[in-house]
């Protein structure tokens, strides 16, 4: 088991010998009992989540309670719900488990069945009992994972009949534990974001007895709002006790965040089967994703790295992706893979099919976001650790990288937190910097690096920032690439000086600025009308070459108009001289005033720059890759902490 320590730790990034002792030291435990794969729990961590997540009302009277359910008469609750499903098709695929216990103990009357899906979602019931007058009664279901290869899950469903009434908790997903368990970490990495920190160390405190395989959790702190300096900070410390690693370091963003948890477990480990399982800041939690996440880890054939799904938080019954991949070369990242669930509403259908939005299929994804995902120690004793990106893209290259070794991406259905919607953050942002930056070099590490394709998408980006009079965005992307063609130094420091760098340069435009819209610079509250868009040309190219050439004779159809986001799409905006631009977080206003001046000076700006890509970007692509061993070791990450 891991070493033990009286209170929480608390350090700076400056690490004595003293406060090395203080460490969890990572060992595997041995097991007792049962391995716990999930909870059948019947609300949410939160009033905002639907209880419809977990468990579903068909019929009658329900009351459903976080680890209970009770029925009335001539009641019906379904386990067939994003929560309440086990992932049989993914359990057989990837560990060694061929078979799955369902526990659960009910008083009452009423009828315990368990059903199952196809990779059509077709149900059948595999077993099911009539329970009489029980009290406390232990019920338990062996159910082979045999069918399930191509898609499908498992899950409770619970019936009473008139005079009948019926409860159930403690409801229980096991398996028989591997020899040893692995000693797990969860790692949050968090700047400025103390409340947000705070509640998921609350969340994981008021769930701690039910976390057998939880041995550390390590907060990253990189911001000056400290999260020890809030009021609730000392009761969690003490709740967590020697499990709560608190940490002060450098601003290195979620790159160097997360890095320090992979460094601190690779440095206080006895053996190479440890996890660590990153999670965001600023989630809603759901606790039982760490049961989840790290009993598919344990049962793992193979060490893979697990994915945590993300849902959406200003949508909570909705899923952002089943799975996702990248086309390196064009730079897109977040595509769905083929039969993914892609922002679907998880409460209802298909709108093609009538299929309830339940993802049967299974997925083979290319990489996970970093909202919530587990690396085990041998994929980074391997592979190395991550890139020193500071942000933005960091876990596709770590996932792509891993491929490369032979450790794929498995994103697990039902291990899902609650992130913010990623619709409602602007594009127009200092992050883009990042964003286009390391997506290049991500490209040039793990594709084909077709330059003149390259040199294609980022010129018609280039073109329809300008159109769009996004002269700030235009900038953002040229030195973006001018950065990466500056090669390897430009990770030297991890990202800080080019995260300066870009909110001066972005400063300088005032397109970049948001303000309230009744007031605008310049401009009366009341000048201002929509002027709606006439959606997607269907002749694109012919509608951008008249675009450009009326951009380039300085002709305009609108002198001033409000444009709502959904429609300030380039052919469109390029119609105005100003356009108010509503930003995409419903917060405020951005104000586009089309200048000539400016779009020349960029324009040529951005074609030799990407010419300079064409021509030099293969000789660039050989640096990065010679420099990535020391970029991704241990030393270089040591370096950048001040250790």
């Amino acid at each position: 088991m891991a070493g033990k320590t009286a209170t929480a730790t608390t350090r700076g990034n400056g690490s004595s010998a003293a406060a090395d002792k203080e460490q969890t030291t990572f060992s595997e435990h041995t097991p007792q009992g049962r391995l716990t794969t999930q909870r059948g729990l019947y609300a949410g961590p939160a009033p905002v989540v639907s209880k419809d997540l977990y468990g579903e009302v068909q019929a009658g009277v329900v009351t459903r309670k976080r680890d209970s359910v009770s029925l009335e008469e001539s009641a019906r609750v379904s386990g067939n719900t994003y929560f309440g499903r086990f992932p049989a098709s993914y359990w057989q695929r990837w560990t060694t488990v061929r078979e799955v216990r369902a526990e659960l103990v009910v008083t009452g009357s009423g009828l315990v069945a368990v059903r199952a899906s196809d990779f059509e979602g077709e149900p059948r019931t595999v077993a099911a009992q009539e329970i009489d007058g029980a009290k406390k009664l232990a019920v338990s279901f062996d159910l082979k994972l045999d069918k399930f290869l191509d898609g499908g899950a498992l899950w409770l469903d619970l019936e009473t009949e008139a005079g009948q009434q019926l409860t159930a908790e403690r409801v229980r997903w096991t398996v028989e534990p591997p020899e040893k368990i692995r000693p797990t970490a969860v790692t949050i990495c968090t700047m400025n974001r103390a409340d947000d920190c705070l509640k998921n160390l609350q969340a994981l405190a008021g769930d701690i007895s039910s976390l057998d395989t939880l041995d550390a959790i390590y907060v990253a702190d990189q911001g000056t709002d400290r999260v020890e300096s809030r009021d609730g900070f000392a009761e969690v410390s003490a709740a967590l006790g020697e499990k709560l690693h608190y940490i002060t370091q450098p601003n290195l963003g979620g790159a160097g965040g997360f890095t320090r948890g992979l460094y601190e477990v690779a440095g206080h480990t006895d053996t190479e089967h440890a996890n660590v399982l990153f999670m965001d800041d600023d989630v809603l939690l759901e606790p039982d994703l760490v049961i989840r996440m790290t009993a598919f880890s344990n049962r793992a054939a193979n060490p893979v790295i697990v994915g945590g799904q993300m849902l959406n938080l200003l949508h909570p019954h909705q899923l952002h992706v089943g799975a996702e991949y990248a086309r390196l070369n064009t730079l897109e990242p977040g595509m769905p893979v083929e039969h993914s669930l892609s922002t679907a509403n998880l409460l209802g259908v298909d709108e093609e099919t009538g299929k309830p939005n339940k993802q049967e299929r299974r997925l083979d994804a290319g990489y996970n976001g970093w909202w919530s995902c587990l690396i085990p120690y041998e994929v980074v004793r391997e592979v190395g650790y991550p890139m020193p990106f500071f942000f933005q893209w960091d876990d596709a290259e770590y996932s792509y990288r891993a491929r490369e070794h032979g450790f794929p991406t498995v994103t697990l259905p039902g291990a899902g937190v609650w992130h913010a919607d990623f619709h409602w953050k602007d594009w127009d942002e200092w992050h883009r910097y990042f964003n286009l930056r390391n997506s290049i070099i991500t490209a040039a590490l793990h594709s084909e690096f077709n330059v003149n394709v390259l040199a294609r998408v980022l010129t018609a980006q280039l073109v329809r920032y300008l159109l769009g009079m996004q002269y700030g965005l235009t900038h953002t992307l040229i030195k973006a690439v001018e950065d990466f063609l500056e090669g390897p130094d430009i990770l030297r420091d991890g990202g800080v000086a080019a995260m300066q760098e870009i909110r001066e340069i972005r400063a300088r435009y005032p397109e970049t600025k948001r303000y309230d819209p009744t007031e605008v610079p310049g401009i009366a509250s009341n000048d201002i009308g929509i002027i709606n868009g006439g959606g997607r040309p269907a002749l694109q190219r012919l509608v951008l070459v008249k675009r450009i050439v009326d951009r380039l004779r300085g002709r305009s159809r609108f002198g001033l108009g409000a444009i709502p986001m959904d429609e300030a799409s380039w052919w469109h905006v390029a119609l105005f001289d100003t356009a108010v631009v509503t930003d995409a977080n419903q917060e405020g206003v951005r104000v586009r005033k089309y200048d000539r001046d400016r779009m020349f000076e960029l324009g040529k700006h951005g074609l030799r720059t990407i010419n300079r890509l064409r021509k030099e970007g293969r000789a660039v692509q050989a640096q990065y890759k010679r420099a990535m061993p020391q970029l991704t070791s241990r030393e270089n990450w040591q370096r950048l902490y001040e250790l």
